[in-house]
């Protein structure tokens, strides 16, 4: 073999590493931007649950203040309220009677609080669910 053979053998050799380099950098560059992809549909989901959850929460402790505090049925903001979290409170509207006080104004709402707890782990249970689908991928 002389110079010249193995001057391209080496170039040849040389160019089929440069070849393998780049296709391994390339399917590192492709493996990157699926975790990041995944990781943004991820966050978008627990992000969505974490707001729809709270939202809830927010509006079945407004609806349980209203109660406490003896607020007006006839109030519009208190009738907007109470029918937003209806469909919430529902499950759980007769799962206890309530104490009540002044006459039955003011109640203590124990089926809101059990409700406000139900939802919060119920919004925990959804996050561990997303998150065991998108992290534990064999």
């Amino acid at each position: 073999m002389n110079d010249n053979q193995r001057d391209e053998s080496n170039f040849e050799r040389r160019q089929d590493l440069r070849q393998d380099e780049e296709t391994f950098r390339l399917r590192q560059e492709e493996n990157r931007l699926g975790v990041a992809q995944r990781s943004n549909v991820y966050y978008g989901i627990v992000n969505s649950i974490y707001w729809l959850g709270g939202i809830i929460e927010i509006l079945l402790m407004l609806r349980f203040v209203l109660r406490l505090f003896g607020a007006n049925t006839k109030n519009e903001f208190a009738m907007f309220i109470n029918g937003l979290t209806a469909p919430f409170i529902a499950p759980f509207s007769t799962l206890f009677i309530s104490p009540t006080s002044d006459g039955g104004a003011n109640i203590f709402d124990v089926n809101i609080v059990i409700a406000i707890i139900a939802y919060a782990i119920l919004s925990y249970l959804l996050i561990s669910l997303v998150r065991f689908i998108f992290y534990n991928r064999v």
